[in-house]
């Protein structure tokens, strides 16, 4: 398949251009489409980008040989309100007359917007009433030339290389946050609908495929439409838009505050260099771990990288990586030639020991026994090691010449109250 994506230069024309052309490259191969080398699935063989700076003349030979086309073309922030009919509009009607010019009747996508539903605080939107005529014109091309036209009604979008401070809150609330600049909610028990980045792409792909979601819309309200195939394989019963099923509500207030939670979480943000990052509590699907994708595609250069605070002595250092609020942490454990750590047990915690440089002994006695357990580890075979509940335990450096390089996992974060650290020697000398 030939993509024609026009609108190719925005945020979503972007993430969705580099989505395809990994597909193409036989980078991305999660969603059943191919590349050209791939015989069973349909192929990207072309991205053709259009945007404002294209010519003419492309425009005419990418309608041409499109197999595909999603017209993500718009104008948001026009410096007169006429900008909106003529860039919404107007774009739309020049681009199906060219698709009729070569008979080209391949499936097209429209990207509308909630505004087109003209509804609540919509209702006298300008913009809104741009993105509906060109919802209308995509409609009545595919009843004229019998075109699959999909039309798209997005929420409010967010996600990485959204530009701030034009048309999107949560992208202009991760930049300045981010870079410790000021924000603005004027009304924090705003409401928004929220549709990532990636869920968007995803359906996307879904379309290329004949899978995309189908509804009508009550106001803002979606009604799924998803159709059904009669005797001959028809598909009836589908609606006249199209929508993404995976979005989230969050208020201007709750987003916020967790933007500002996520700076908190990492000691970019503050300069800190008296701990490490907390890695928070963020499941796959959930809108925190997109919004916390989105808020670290803001982070500048100067906060991506941080000093962690070593704790050194003659024998190495030591040195946290990475806190969780529930679920331990993570540290680094360098021991000098010759040197033995450790020699203590737990009640309750317990660690996992890596050794990735140098070669070490790994002892382990349970508290009561005469039994010594040892495991020789090193950096050229990688093995994790428990250090198990009740047994004393240590790591031996056995390098006259090199230190020992240990990554440790401890199931609780250290608490200098209740350290359940005992002392005791694995082997008497």
């Amino acid at each position: 398949m030939n993509i024609l994506v026009t609108g190719a230069k925005g945020f979503v024309g972007r993430n969705l251009c580099a989505q395809l052309k990994n597909i193409r490259d036989g980078k991305a191969r999660c969603y059943g489409i191919g590349s050209a080398a791939s015989e069973l699935e349909p192929k990207v063989t072309e991205v053709y980008e259009y945007d404002i700076d294209s010519t003419p003349e492309q425009l005419d030979e990418y309608c041409r040989k499109a197999d595909f086309v999603f017209n993500l073309a718009g104008v948001n922030r026009p410096k007169d309100q006429e900008e909106f009919m003529k860039g919404n509009f107007g774009f739309a009607g020049t681009l199906l007359d060219t698709l009729k010019k070569h008979g080209n009747t391949c499936p097209v996508m429209l990207s509308s917007s909630a505004q087109a539903s003209l509804t609540g605080r919509f209702g006298n939107s300008e913009y809104g009433r741009s993105k509906k005529a060109g919802e209308d014109l995509f409609l009545e091309y595919g009843r004229e030339t019998g075109a699959k036209v999909l039309v798209y009604r997005f929420p409010n979008l967010y996600g990485k290389w959204c530009r701030p401070n034009y048309n999107s809150a949560v992208a202009t609330f991760c930049n300045n946050i981010a870079n410790g600049l000021p924000i603005t909610v004027n009304d924090p028990s705003v409401e928004l609908e929220l549709l990532y980045i990636d869920d968007l792409v995803d359906e996307m792909m879904g379309a290329l495929k004949g899978e995309e979601h189908h509804c009508e819309f009550e106001g803002l309200t979606v009604i799924q439409m998803p159709g059904h195939k009669d005797a001959q394989g028809t598909v009836t019963g589908q609606g006249r838009y199209c929508y993404c099923p995976v979005t989230h509500k969050a208020t201007l207030g709750e987003i916020v505050d967790l933007l500002h939670g996520f700076a908190a979480s990492i000691h970019a943000a503050s300069g800190s260099v008296e701990g490490p990052a907390t890695a928070l509590s963020l499941p796959r699907d959930s809108f925190r771990y997109r919004l916390m994708s989105t808020f670290l595609s803001y982070l500048p250069k100067e906060k991506a990288a941080f000093d962690l605070k070593m704790n050194t002595d003659a024998r190495g250092s030591f040195t946290e990586l990475v806190k969780t609020l529930d679920c331990g942490q993570v540290s680094v454990n360098i021991s000098k030639p010759g040197i033995t750590k450790g020699q203590h047990w737990h009640n309750s915690k317990w660690e996992q020991f890596i050794v990735v440089s140098g070669h070490g002994l790994i002892q382990m006695r349970r508290e009561g026994s005469d039994e010594v357990i040892e495991y020789e580890v090193s950096g050229d075979r990688l093995r994790s090691v428990i250090m198990l509940p009740g047994y004393t335990h240590n790591i031996i450096n056995l390098s006259e010449t090199e230190d020992l390089v240990t990554v440790m996992y401890c199931n609780e974060t250290f608490d200098p109250e209740r350290p359940d650290t005992y002392f005791d020697p694995v082997e008497e000398k």
